[in-house]
């Protein structure tokens, strides 16, 4: 026999002003941490499990908490943007193991998103394409077929094409995000397995095609191993102009710092993505270059406010209304 023991730490409301503990009568305490043990039948520890939950009703850790187990704002904050660095979990973010969590218990994506959001605080809306549980299907030159995202991007060779692994029943509610959208962004990720799987789908590219909005794509900074190995800014606008039109592209025109791009070539088998300009304005396709890059933690990413304005920019202008 086994044994799992829980423990959970809850939190309360505190007015600074007032200086004392104050409470809603429909949910006085809100859990924020969770901590698991695993027991054998000797009581000998085989695993452990500890995460933080980002507080959503009293959302500042009540004074007596923070001091009794040490827990602050800042850990709550840090825990929601954490990878694993190394292990099985390698690169996993802790928000997919708790998106997953609330999958089990809503019984579909749409709603589990809904709660997770309203528990991170995140603004916006974000719309799973469906609530079926599918896999993308990486079709290769030799005839040869691998399932799932993880095995694709494992796989590392060349994709001649990206299926689906049956029909799919698309969220209405994305049809309505189209339709009402002024702008549809195609944002920076792995090409095949993060921005694709979404236009591969017929009835969602005819719809983004037939939609009054302008498209935009914001090129990625790097390659992806076997995947788009040598792509310029062009050939990743090639892959998705099979599917959608694109009629404007944001791309990093500055140089990326020469040691940490050595490191991501050596360690990642990652090139910095080539900015040809002739072929991207041959296609038609409007080119917006700028530097956007940023170096935070010896991790190169994308300036997130820098692109924010270039995008808001491209909005503004007077052709686009």
């Amino acid at each position: 026999m086994e044994y799992i023991v829980f423990d959970l730490e809850f939190n309360q409301g505190f007015d600074r002003k007032l200086n004392k503990t104050v409470s809603n009568e429909k949910c006085p305490f809100e859990i924020i941490q969770i901590g698991a043990v695993k027991l054998d039948y000797n009581f000998n520890i085989i695993d452990t499990f500890n995460t933080f939950v980002k507080p959503n009703i009293y959302k500042d850790i009540h004074p007596f908490i923070k001091k009794m187990t040490g827990i602050t704002n800042e850990d709550v904050k840090k825990l929601l943007k954490y990878r694993f660095k190394n292990g099985s979990l390698e690169n996993h973010a802790v928000k997919n193991f708790l998106l997953a969590a609330m999958y089990d218990i809503k019984g579909n994506l749409t709603d589990a998103v809904e709660v997770l959001c309203n528990l991170l605080d995140i603004k916006g809306t974000i719309l799973p394409i469906s609530d079926d549980v599918i896999e993308i299907v990486g079709h290769y030159d030799d005839g040869k077929k691998i399932v799932g995202e993880e095995q694709i991007t494992k796989n590392g060779e060349p994709i001649k094409e990206l299926t689906y692994n049956k029909k799919i029943k698309v969220n209405k509610k994305v049809f309505t995000a189209i339709d009402e959208a002024d702008l549809i962004i195609f944002s920076p990720g792995s090409l095949y397995t993060s921005v694709l799987p979404h236009l591969i789908i017929p009835s969602v590219a005819e719809r983004i095609n037939n939609s009054k909005a302008k498209t935009m794509y914001v090129c990625n900074l790097f390659t992806q191993p076997g995947e788009t190995d040598n792509f310029g800014v062009s050939d990743h606008l090639k892959v998705l102009e099979k599917y959608v039109r694109v009629d404007a592209v944001i791309a990093n025109n500055a140089k990326l710092p020469r040691k940490e791009l050595k490191t991501y070539m050596t360690k990642e088998q990652k090139d910095q993505v080539k900015l040809d300009t002739k072929k991207v304005k041959e296609m038609g396709t409007l080119l917006i270059s700028d530097d956007i890059f940023t170096l935070e933690d010896n991790i190169i990413r994308h300036d997130a406010l820098k692109t924010a304005y270039l995008i808001f920019s491209y909005l503004m202008r007077s052709d686009n209304k």
